[in-house]
């Protein structure tokens, strides 16, 4: 039998790295996103279908996981990877988007792990992966609603892990510190920057490779990425 995955806040970026990577492993995609329109490029060359969701809604998000079963069967690999991003002067916030930043980053990616935890208790198997970022680990200046969501986003990826790993349920969280470089554009950060000032999001869907195929005697809970040129 196939193994299966579905790809939660599926888009251009690292998403669709990984739904590459994992269709040429062998394995049938799901892809999950607020708007798939824009999807049906990679779901034609993964051989993804796609599902239409909000992940910030439990009703949304249990019929996807139906849907994702109907079209694929049990699910070996979910991917958490949606994020909403509003930034400014921290008096200056808009509490509406703030609240749909914390909805979305953190309450979803809540929802998503545990309806892919409930399924794959059945089994005793299967990975659950959650995409943080440099926010995760740090907040800046003029970006409190992000920091927050990520923070509280790698808080239920370790409480997870904690739980599950012992009932063989591999949950792991994977840092992005750092800009992603654009497949399309081929764009580098600043004028004069190193091409390696981006991390390549083909590198970065093989590190979660990695991750999925890890034996369980090794399990890493969380991964940080960066590119080599940091100044630390």
């Amino acid at each position: 039998m196939a193994r299966t995955a579905l790809i939660v806040g599926a888009g251009s970026g690292i998403s669709a790295s990984v739904a590459r990577a994992l269709a040429r492993d062998g394995y049938k995609v799901a892809l999950a996103a607020r708007r798939t329109d824009k999807l049906k490029a990679l779901a034609a060359d993964t051989g993804a279908s796609l599902i239409e969701v909000d992940a910030a809604d439990a009703g949304q998000v249990k019929a996807m996981f139906a849907k994702a079963e109907q079209d694929l069967g049990p699910l070996d690999v979910v991917l958490y990877n949606a994020s909403f991003r509003t930034r400014g002067p921290f008096v200056d916030l808009d509490a509406a988007d703030v609240a749909r930043t914390l909805q979305v980053s953190a309450y979803g990616g809540f929802l998503v792990g545990q309806e892919a935890a409930r399924r794959m208790l059945e089994r005793q198997a299967g990975v659950i992966l959650f995409t943080g970022a440099s926010a995760s680990v740090k907040g800046y200046a003029q970006s409190a609603p992000f920091a927050m969501g990520k923070f509280a986003l790698r808080g239920l990826a370790q409480s997870m892990a904690r739980e599950l790993g012992p009932k063989g349920i591999h949950v792991a969280h994977v840092v992005i510190d750092g800009g992603v470089r654009s497949i399309a554009s081929g764009r580098v950060e600043g004028d004069g920057a190193q091409p390696d000032s981006l991390l390549d999001p083909g590198a970065i869907a093989a590190t979660y490779l990695h991750v999925i195929h890890q034996p369980r005697s090794a399990w890493s809970l969380e991964v940080e990425l960066r590119p080599w040129v940091e100044r630390f």
